[in-house]
């Protein structure tokens, strides 16, 4: 990771997206925030989606000035899921090939690579605070799956809908539910197609925090955001690492895992500053990265 400026990743963050829309809503934040930006689709999942969620989540885990991202969306509702029928879909299109044999290999192929632009979300190793409002359906669901903290306001509703239109869910719902609400949330969520409140959702474990308004919602994740951004970058970025890593083996390897990360990680300038800074009693001043 590049020291000093903001250098390629900012200069190519402001290219723009043609479906999200990025942006540093306070200049003296370290947060960025990656907003779904299709309200008139309903923020529905499509190739070019599929193309421009990872390419944002790549470009900011590079970025100096990156240390939080909120995943937010436009309109009404966060995302009615997979855009499906529209040009380029390869669920319902599916490629015009005469061998069934080479036409399931494309489908795998597409398949694969928009569970790749999902599993990037998880994969920066910036937090990702989700803010979901409205209607989060089917693929929805799937994206805030890979974000780290998930809240979202009282009107929200959360549904796997995959199950009623003859699909089986393959972005990382089943993979990823079990082990953020349990397996038996999961199976109820995944077989049914039931719709669930905000409520319901905190308790299974779906989300962290509800608030009372959209409103009340941007300006708690902007909070969260901003708090995680103040602390230690490589402190933050190394627990993302280990939690993720310990959520997949044992925690005889998950124990022996981090002690190998804090033993090439742990003396580091933050370190100290953060002794200090307790010692003197005021606010610590990390480095940047």
């Amino acid at each position: 990771m590049a020291a000093g400026g903001d250098g390629p990743p900012e200069a190519e963050l402001r290219r723009g997206f043609t479906t999200l829309s990025v942006a540093r809503p306070d200049p003296s934040a370290a947060v960025y925030e990656v907003r779904l930006d299709r309200p008139a689709q309903l923020n529905g999942l499509g190739p070019d989606a599929f193309a421009e969620i990872p390419r944002a989540m790549a470009l900011l885990d590079r970025l100096p000035s990156a240390r939080a991202v909120v995943l937010s969306a436009a309109g009404p509702h966060f995302c009615a899921g997979l855009d499906l029928g529209s040009p380029g879909d390869p669920v319902t299109a599916g490629p015009s090939l005469a061998d069934p044999a080479a036409a399931a290999e494309g489908l795998r192929r597409a398949i694969l690579e928009m569970q790749a632009a999902l599993t990037a979300i998880e994969r920066c190793r910036k937090p990702v605070v989700a803010a979901v409002h409205g209607a989060c359906v089917g693929g929805g669901v799937e994206v805030v799956a890979a974000c780290d903290i998930r809240c979202c306001s009282k009107d929200a509703t959360f549904v796997l809908k995959e199950v009623d239109m003859a699909i089986v869910a393959d972005l990382g719902a089943l993979q990823r539910l079990p082990r953020i609400v349990g397996y038996g949330n999961a199976a109820d969520l995944a077989l049914t197609g039931r719709r669930i409140t905000a409520m319901e959702a905190k308790e299974m474990g779906l989300v962290s925090r509800v608030f009372d308004s959209k409103q009340e919602l941007d300006a708690g994740v902007a909070k969260i955001a901003k708090e995680i951004s103040e602390k230690s970058a490589w402190a933050v970025m190394g627990t993302k690492a280990i939690l993720l890593r310990s959520r997949d083996i044992t925690v005889e390897q998950g124990l022996e895992h981090v002690a190998t990360w804090n033993a090439a990680m742990l003396r580091s300038n933050d370190l100290e500053e953060a002794i200090k800074a307790f010692l003197e009693k005021r606010k610590p001043v990390f480095s940047k990265l």
